[in-house]
């Protein structure tokens, strides 16, 4: 029997579990990380069960009567174990809709996390969505590096211009723990100048999640005689780096610092990774691309992924009951 529940405090350690075995072993889907933004949002997150075992969860917050899956991450989903066939993948998301209706809840705001990010494909979820009716609400892009590919996009030539810039300017790349320099001379000035807000994590807050989730949030650095040029700050699963933060000063993009910085991620520290991911470029909502910030991912061989939005009526459960057919 499929049952449905709202995540417990005393599930922590469960739900962890479960994910580091699913197709989407993303820690930013853990409650060590979900759990530093608990006060701002109303917890609603779902787990799914096939008798006591754990099949699927479904990280989201309330607002009013919609579920958002989850307005504090980039993307979340329908997270099912690595495993688990169509039929049963498609019955948990009919049965957790099933739920929800019964709550008096019509709707779902469903973020599908970019496909890259999951072991095995999790396409079956996109064709729920169509099963249900679902409304593609928002498309952004996220731009990523299949390492993987035998025959991968090679650099523009003005991305090897600036790397060889900057290697001959003797500018050196660093890993560091102290994360304090970037966000306060770089990355909040830059984000303040540009578009009038900070970073969505504060540096206490980061500091807080690099303790909370030990080697999976790293700071890369470029310096040039002893002034900190670029930098980012990568999220790292078991088969993605993620680039979550990228700035630089003026000098450090003129004398190619960060292009160097990411020459030197993508072909020495994450070349084993399968997927290197810059990000999207999308700004108001996907409408609307920074041309500038799509030229110099593509500059590097990074191409297009769909990160799709979608709005579910939640009473559209029944459309999945007489799916299936046996002959």
């Amino acid at each position: 029997m499929i049952t449905v529940r709202k995540y417990q405090s005393t599930d922590y350690e469960l739900w962890n579990l479960f994910l580091e075995n699913s197709r989407t072993n993303q820690f930013l889907l853990s409650r060590n990380f979900m759990e530093y933004h608990k006060d701002r949002f109303e917890d609603y997150s779902l787990m799914v069960f096939d008798e006591k075992k754990l099949v699927a969860i479904f990280p989201a917050n309330i607002k009013n009567t919609t579920i958002v899956s989850h307005s504090g991450l980039t993307f979340g989903g329908f997270i099912v174990a690595e495993n688990e066939p169509t039929k049963n993948s498609i019955q948990y998301l009919a049965e957790l809709l099933k739920f929800v209706n019964e709550q008096a809840i019509d709707k779902i705001i469903f973020k599908q996390s970019p496909s890259f990010y999951s072991t095995v494909s999790q396409d079956e979820i996109d064709y729920a969505m169509f099963l249900v009716e679902a409304k593609l609400s928002r498309v952004d892009v996220a731009y990523a590096i299949n390492q993987k590919l035998q025959n991968k996009i090679q650099y523009q030539e003005r991305r090897r211009r600036a790397i060889k810039k900057a290697e001959k300017s003797g500018v050196e790349i660093k890993e560091t723990i102290d994360f304090s320099i970037f966000w306060n001379e770089i990355l909040t000035p830059n984000l303040q100048s540009r578009f009038g807000v900070n970073p969505v994590h504060s540096l206490i807050e980061i500091e807080g999640l690099v303790a909370k989730n030990p080697g999976k949030i790293r700071q890369f650095e470029a310096w040039h005689n002893g002034v900190l040029l670029a930098g980012t700050t990568v999220f790292e699963t078991p088969t993605v780096a993620h680039a979550q933060y990228i700035s630089a000063s003026d000098e450090g993009r003129k004398n190619g610092a960060i292009d160097l910085l990411f020459h030197h991620l993508i072909s020495q520290t994450f070349a084993n990774k399968e997927i290197f991911d810059f990000g999207i470029v999308n700004e108001e909502e996907g409408k609307k691309i920074n041309i500038g910030l799509l030229d110099w991912k593509e500059g590097f061989g990074a191409r297009a992924y769909a990160h799709r939005f979608y709005e579910i009526e939640t009473k559209n459960y029944v459309q999945i009951e007489e799916l299936f057919v046996v002959k």
